[in-house]
This record gives structure tokens, C-alpha cells and sequence, in this order.
């Protein structure tokens, strides 16, 4: 949105914005206010979509929230990162580490490596949510350029994403928010950091960021432990009107149970879907809307692990209560290994990333992550998301006790090339024989 086109719509409004150069004057001052505080972010990770890990450089931007070099970003920029380098805009380069981060939330708190003493320019957090209408300015290093600034208005600032709404609502905004923008700050005209720029497009469009009062909520925990510190309690839920799945429930108050996890205290306690949960520890609860979801999961997830919580609720008619504590969320993602030899990597499988592949495997397992195109185990028929349940005969439950049988298939190399492999396929048991003759650094085969 240009200068023009604020002032245009401000004379038509009433003349809210005529003075042109008056709002000009805001708009530098605002983002003179953070723009000091803006992190140019480069990464070295890890990308293993061919069969293997390899080490790929990558581009994102942040905000300095402390004097001492606290910074955030996003989970995503730093996600797997063995190097992050850092540049300000007064073109000072450090280098940087993880404090924590949280994938859940997609929210990353670093510290820049700098001599003691060293005071760095911070940005403020807003603890306001913004109105719809609202001016902002997203900030970042969009396709790896540095430094830029573009202008919007909040479109929607409720803004439910399904996939990535467990904890947060978003801010929408047409502010150009491209690739390399994520973990910028969104800045409002007061100089605030209203939000972390997070999800964009290459057309700049539309994009969303979280909003800053969710992160304050988080940063305690994420300074303490190194995460997010989530509790688990397993339940999902179904507001009393849903829109979307065409449902309304016939109440005034209450949220609905949509379902339980396996081996979730809630499944544990005795939670049935249907059930209508009207108050938690005494105080009543109510989510009429979806976007009132998220801030129940959040305000959930945030209690203490062990601490027992009372659940009233309503089955039947009848009106009933259980008692139960959360447990820890613990990872949201496994662990990947590469076994380059065999031409696959491999990764656990986790209840909270790999829901579907959990169902086949609820006591722990191993899958398939990515299968090199021209590989042995390629030619051996593995194929992404194969769930490895016996390797050699053995049992296999975590890519830790793949990477022991691949260290022990490596020493006897000269002599053993060949092992039988039972997978699990779209819940289809197929067994498999995999020739590992071919060296991945030769030409020849063995």
C-alpha cells in the first residue's frame, strides 16, 4: 500500500490521513523506531530430501528484544542449524546461538555472540492486540537482500490457519510479507513490535504473523527450559458452532471434546468424545467459535506437568467430573539419521509430527524419511514413509537402533552386502531385500 493510497482513502474517510506529510513522519519514525533492532539471519542446515543430510545455506531476519542481544525469529529459520550468522543494519556481524525455541508456536529465541559490555539497539513488544484497519509495517530481509520495509493494514486480526492454529491466532495483513521476511517483526506506527513476521508467499499478497502478546506469554518458559515447556493433556477440540464441518451443538456454554490421543491422560481419565467441558478447575469455560480454541490449548498447555486439573463436563445430560494431571509434550518431531550406504535416511516416528504413521505404530517406531532417486534401497523398492518394523530379523523401534545395525553392517562390508527388511506400507505388511553392493562415492559396484 502506498503513501498515495492512505492519503486518498483518508480524504475519502473524512480526511483522517490528508495530511500527507504528517503521516509520512509517522511511518519514518516508526520504523526508525525498530529498524536498528533488525537481524539479517543466515543459516547453515541440514536438508534431507534426496536420500541424504546434506549441508544447505538458508536466509531469514529477526528482532533484538534485549540490550544484550536477545533476538527472535522463527523456529523455521533455525530449525537444524549448525551455523547462524548474523548481520544489524549498521552492517555489525556476529554469530549467534540457540536459547530456545518452540516448533508448536514457530517462535526462536537467540542470543548474538558479542564481547561483554556490549549494548545492541532493542525493539519494544507491544502487549496490545491490534484492531482491524491498523497500520503496520512488516520488516525483514525478503529473498535474502538484507534490509526492507513494506507497508499494509491488518486485514484480520483473529485470523484461525488450520494445521497451525493449535496455540495462536494470527494476524493477516497485505503488508509484503516474502521469503526470507520470516522472523521479522510486524511494527505498528507507534514503534511497537506488534507480531513475528511468519508465513508469507512469493507474491506478497497476504501474510500472517504471530501476534506479540502470545509470544510474551511463551519467552518466560523458552528462557527457563529451552522450549516451550508445553503440557500435554491429549484432548482436541469442537467449538459449539462449527462453521466449517457444518455442526452446532444445542448449548450456551461448554466446549466439546472432538477426540482423545492414544495414551493421552485425558484417553487415560476416562474423556469422551461429545463430551461438553463447562468449566476447568472451577472457572467456566466456553468456546463458541474456532478462533476461540486456541487460546484454551495455550492457556492448557501452559499449566504445570503433574499438577491435577479438574474437568467439569456434561455426558448425557448427566453432569460429571474427572480429575487428572498433563504430562510432558516432550519432542514434536524425531530424530533423523542418514545411512548413506543404503541410500535412505530415516526418522522416529512422533505422535505429534507423524500422527498417521503413530497409529501403526503407537509404542514407537521408525519410518522412511527420504530415499536417495538412484540409490540401493531405491532400488530395493523403499519408499518414503515405509514404517521399518524388523531389520535383519530384528525388531526396530528408533532410527538410534538402525544407526547401531548400520555401524555394525559397515564393518563387515567385504563380507555381508544383503539383509531382509519388513516394512509396513498404508497399514500393508511387505517384505523387502536390500543389495547394498553399490557404493554411493564409486562408480562401479562392488
Amino acid at each position: 500500500m502506498t503513501i498515495a493510497m492512505l492519503a486518498a482513502a483518508g480524504t475519502l474517510l473524512g480526511g483522517h490521513l490528508a495530511n500527507v506529510a504528517d503521516f509520512r513522519d509517522t511511518v519514518r519514525d516508526a520504523k526508525d523506531s525498530v529498524f536498528p533492532s533488525l537481524v539479517y539471519v543466515r543459516v547453515i542446515t541440514e536438508d534431507s530430501s534426496d536420500g541424504k543430510i546434506e549441508k544447505v545455506q538458508a536466509s531469514g531476519s529477526g528482532v533484538i528484544i534485549t540490550e544484550d542481544g536477545e533476538f527472535l525469529t522463527n523456529h523455521h529459520v533455525v530449525d537444524r542449524a549448525s551455523r547462524i550468522r548474523c548481520q544489524l543494519t549498521d552492517g555489525g556481524m556476529y554469530d549467534a546461538t540457540v536459547v530456545g525455541k518452540d516448533k508448536d508456536l514457530d517462535v526462536a529465541l537467540l542470543r548474538l555472540s558479542a564481547p561483554t559490555g556490549t549494548v545492541f539497539p532493542a525493539a519494544r513488544l507491544s502487549t496490545n492486540k491490534l484492531d482491524i484497519g491498523s497500520v503496520v509495517l512488516a520488516m525483514g530481509a525478503p529473498w535474502g537482500l538484507a534490509r526492507s520495509v513494506s507497508m499494509g493494514i491488518i486485514s484480520c486480526n483473529d485470523r484461525y490457519l488450520e494445521g497451525a492454529g493449535d496455540y495462536t491466532l494470527w494476524y493477516q495483513t497485505d503488508a509484503a510479507i516474502s521469503p526470507g521476511n520470516s522472523g521479522g517483526p510486524l511494527v505498528d506506527t507507534g514503534g511497537s513490535v506488534v507480531g513475528l513476521n511468519a508465513r508469507g508467499n512469493t507474491r506478497g499478497a497476504q501474510g500472517f504473523a504471530i501476534p506479540s502478546p502470545t509470544i510474551l506469554e511463551l519467552l518466560p518458559n523458552i528462557r527457563s527450559h529451552g522450549d516451550a515447556h508445553w503440557a500435554w493433556f491429549g484432548i482436541s477440540w469442537q467449538p459449539l458452532k462449527d462453521f466449517e464441518r457444518d455442526t452446532a451443538f444445542d448449548a450456551t456454554n461448554g466446549v466439546v471434546v472432538a477426540g482423545t490421543d492414544p495414551q493421552s491422560p485425558a484417553r487415560e481419565a476416562g474423556l469422551e468424545p461429545n463430551d461438553r467441558v463447562v468449566a476447568i478447575d472451577g472457572a467456566p469455560v466456553t468456546a463458541v467459535f474456532r478462533e476461540e480454541i486456541p487460546s484454551l490449548n495455550r492457556a492448557l498447555a501452559l499449566r504445570e506437568w503433574d499438577r491435577p486439573v479438574r474437568f467439569d463436563f456434561v455426558r448425557d445430560g448427566e453432569e460429571r467430573s474427572v480429575t487428572f494431571a498433563p504430562k510432558s509434550k516432550g519432542a514434536v518431531e524425531g530424530q533423523e539419521a542418514e545411512f548413506k550406504r543404503w541410500g535412505f535416511t530415516a526418522k522416529d516416528i512422533n505422535r505429534f509430527d507423524t500422527p498417521d504413521l503413530a497409529f501403526f505404530a503407537p509404542d514407537g517406531g521408525v519410518f522412511v524419511s527420504s530415499v536417495s532417486w538412484d540409490g540401493n534401497a531405491d532400488n530395493a523398492g523403499f519408499k518414503t514413509r515405509d514404517i521399518i518394523t524388523r531389520w535383519g530379523g530384528k525388531d526396530l523401534k528408533s532410527a538410534a537402533e538402525l544407526q547401531k545395525l548400520y555401524d555394525e553392517a559397515m564393518e563387515k562390508i567385504d563380507s555381508v552386502t544383503q539383509v531382509g527388511v519388513d516394512v509396513m506400507r498404508k497399514g500393508r505388511k511387505i517384505h523387502l531385500a536390500l543389495n547394498y553392493r553399490a557404493d554411493p562415492d564409486k562408480e562401479e559396484e562392488l
